[in-house]
């Protein structure tokens, strides 16, 4: 399992065909929509696809990604792509930071360089990390999978590999949000002895898709609602938390002939989550602006991943989490975790203290579920402090 240098080059073919799309979209009527009610609001769509198509540069962010130190190993029969830069400091502690959905690994470019260099970057080079960011199986350049049953839980089997038996780290830390929250809590689980600690920016449990509708995520807390008001708020959150886990949990495949055939398609699945999750307010630009939402796009479309990506759901659904103990806390290693105030005001409760062997938490006003993107300040100063004391 000898790693390799990776440079990213999409093929000129690829992004002629998607000029192609682009100019022949056939669009969806759209009325009564301004607020979004309804879905995308097409009007904004058509915005972003104009942008795409006349004033987007692929090749300039391509540059970008090519300036870090990628590489790509196979483990298992699993092509994996990573990110390793290392750390200037006196002695880095290494970290494998994983992303979730919709994200990419270039969603957690903007905390490695503070990381790896504090110094140069206003902080303590005592607080200096070997930085290991990979994409996760079957997205990005981690493609293509073909192999069934790869979910959360097998690939923090996939990054303890990578970590020791790849890149030679005998002990490691662990961070992530969304899936990578979940990666890594099976990391701090499974693996507690090989791991210095881990970060959360999402307190997820590990059997959060046991039960018997895995697609209704989380409980929506309604007891203490006004009877008028329950209806009106078990349907907003389930458009905003469980719409997408029903369909890619339980039906993956038939959306992606859709996605995978149509760019704007891809686009308006996958804009909606950015909008709704991100602490936006409804201006999606105000977190991310169109270079990086096309990025992003780009990076499921170009390596042709939204498949592979949204059976991430169907395996964490169909193949159920089962522990490798009984002890409590049931994640041992000393667990950082860094609250939103959007995605969770009232943290941390008694039964995340259980769970977790919480050593360090903190929070921030702002950001919302793509924390790194969103608040990668915010990010670096609880991966720091959760690991301060560890190193």
């Amino acid at each position: 399992m000898q790693a390799e240098p990776f440079t990213i080059n999409i093929p000129e073919e690829k992004l002629l065909d998607l000029q192609e799309r682009l100019r022949r979209i056939n669009w969806a009527p759209d009325f009564s929509n301004e607020d979004w009610a309804y879905g995308v609001n097409g009007a904004y769509l058509r915005e972003l696809a104009d942008y795409w198509l006349h004033e987007y540069d692929w090749p300039a962010h391509q540059s970008k990604m090519n300036l870090l130190a990628n590489f790509r190993v196979e483990i298992e029969g699993i092509p994996i792509h990573f990110v390793h830069e290392r750390g200037k400091g006196p002695n880095p502690m290494p970290i494998i930071l994983s992303h979730g959905w919709p994200w990419t690994y270039w969603d957690l470019r903007h905390v490695i360089g503070p990381l790896t260099d504090p110094a140069a970057h206003g902080g303590d080079p005592l607080d200096s990390f070997d930085v290991v960011v990979p994409s996760l199986p079957g997205y990005g350049f981690s493609t293509p999978l073909t192999q069934p049953g790869i979910n959360f839980w097998r690939t923090a089997d996939l990054w303890n590999t990578l970590m020791q038996d790849v890149l030679g780290y005998e002990r490691f830390a662990a961070q992530g949000g969304d899936w990578g929250a979940l990666v890594t809590s099976q990391l701090g689980h499974k693996y507690a002895d090989h791991l210095w600690g881990i970060h959360l920016t999402d307190a997820i449990k590990l059997d959060m898709f046991n039960h018997d509708r895995p697609w209704v995520l989380g409980d929506p807390g309604l007891v203490s609602m006004p009877p008028g008001a329950v209806r009106k708020t078990t349907l907003a959150r389930l458009r905003n938390y469980s719409a997408h886990v029903a369909v890619q949990g339980l039906d993956p495949q038939t959306l992606s002939f859709m996605a995978h055939d149509s760019p704007i398609g891809l686009c308006a699945w996958i804009l909606e989550r950015r909008r709704n999750w991100g602490d936006t307010n409804g201006d999606v630009e105000s977190r991310f602006p169109k270079d990086d939402l096309l990025t992003t796009m780009m990076l499921y479309w170009a390596t042709e991943s939204f498949v592979t990506s949204v059976r991430f759901y169907y395996e964490a659904a169909w193949n159920p989490w089962s522990p490798s103990h009984s002890r409590t806390p049931v994640v041992e290693a000393p667990t950082g975790i860094t609250f939103h105030g959007a995605d969770a005001p009232n943290a941390p409760n008694d039964e995340q203290r259980q769970y977790w062997n919480l050593h360090h938490w903190d929070r921030h006003p702002a950001g919302g579920h793509f924390a790194p993107a969103e608040e990668p300040d915010a990010i670096v100063r609880g991966i720091r402090a959760t690991f301060r004391e560890l190193r």
